[in-house]
């Protein structure tokens, strides 16, 4: 039933492939690595930010305990940069565990 060129009932179409399984719903195109590789490079990202201003904290604490530290203020932001990239850091395993468990929620 039309009206006006327009239908009610749309037709299915051909699922996409889901990953590089080999196994398909449909004949579409299996997507590019890429997006792999950019959330795989985010969470590197982070990670290797969270080592850096570890190390940072760390430094910065053997020079004040030397007496080495000039401006003794450097240390707590050192130490709130490093709080926020491990708040970081748990926001986005927080988000990817979310997102995983919303996956395996859906019905195929």
């Amino acid at each position: 039933m039309e009206f006006e060129g327009m239908q009610f009932i749309t037709p299915m179409t051909a699922w996409e492939r889901i990953g590089n399984t080999g196994s398909a719903f449909g004949q579409g195109t299996v997507k590019s690595s890429d997006e792999v590789a950019l959330f795989s490079d985010v969470f590197h990202n982070v990670i290797d930010q969270v080592y850096t201003t570890q190390a940072d904290v760390e430094n910065k604490q053997y020079l004040l305990s030397t007496g080495q530290l000039d401006n003794v203020h450097t240390l707590p932001i050192a130490e709130m940069k490093a709080a926020l990239s491990v708040d970081i850091l748990i926001s986005l395993r927080n988000k990817a565990l979310e997102s995983y468990n919303e996956l395996m929620k859906i019905n195929v």
